[in-house]
C-alpha cells in the first residue's frame, strides 16, 4: 500500500507520517525534501508555488511511489496534494495508493505554522495553500487536533491494519 499523507502546511504532515511509518514498520518519504533549491528559496521569500513549479516536484513524488508499488513494498509519503489534479499524478498508475487527509480549522493550524522555527514554508503562505485546497473526496480524515497516537488509531482503524 502507498499512504499519502496531505494536507496544509502545518497540518502535522510529517509527525502523523513518521508515526505510521514506524507504527506500520514501513519506509517513510519526507515529500518536501524532494522541492528544488528553487521552489523552497521562493517558498521561503514569502511567494507561493504554482502548478508549473508543482509539477516537477509532483513527478518526482510520483516516480518514488511508483518504484514502491512495482515492487509490491509499501510506504508513507508526505505531501499537501493540495489539488485533485495533484493527487491524480501521484497515483497514476500506482496500485493500491490510498490518501490520508490532515483536516482542521485554519486557526489551529496557522497557531502551528506560526510556532515552527524550522521550516522553509513561512506562515503567510498558509492562507494561499487553504486557498488552493481541494478536499479529496475518498480520503481518510483525520482531525488536526487528535493527539498523534490518536491518529494512528484512526488511520489504521479506516485502513484496517
Amino acid at each position: 500500500m502507498i499512504l499519502v499523507v496531505m494536507g496544509v502546511s502545518g497540518s502535522g504532515k510529517s509527525t502523523l507520517g513518521r508515526a505510521l511509518a514506524g507504527h506500520l514498520g514501513w519506509d517513510f518519504i519526507e515529500g518536501d525534501e524532494h522541492h528544488s533549491n528553487r521552489s523552497v528559496e521562493k517558498m521561503r521569500s514569502g511567494r507561493p508555488l504554482t502548478d508549473e513549479d508543482r509539477r516537477p516536484w509532483l513527478e518526482r513524488l510520483h516516480d518514488i511511489v511508483a518504484r514502491y508499488s512495482d515492487q509490491g513494498q509499501s510506504v508513507v509519503l508526505t505531501c499537501s496534494a493540495l489539488k485533485a489534479e495533484y493527487r491524480e499524478i501521484l497515483g497514476r498508475d500506482v496500485s493500491d495508493l490510498r490518501f490520508v487527509f490532515l483536516s482542521g480549522a485554519p486557526a489551529v493550524v496557522r497557531e502551528r505554522v506560526q510556532a515552527r522555527k524550522q521550516h522553509f514554508m513561512p506562515p503567510e503562505l498558509l492562507d494561499s495553500q487553504i486557498a488552493e485546497l481541494e478536499p479529496p473526496d475518498a480520503a481518510v480524515v483525520v482531525p488536526v487536533q487528535l493527539s498523534s497516537d490518536e491518529q494512528v488509531r484512526l488511520v489504521c482503524q479506516a485502513l484496517a491494519h
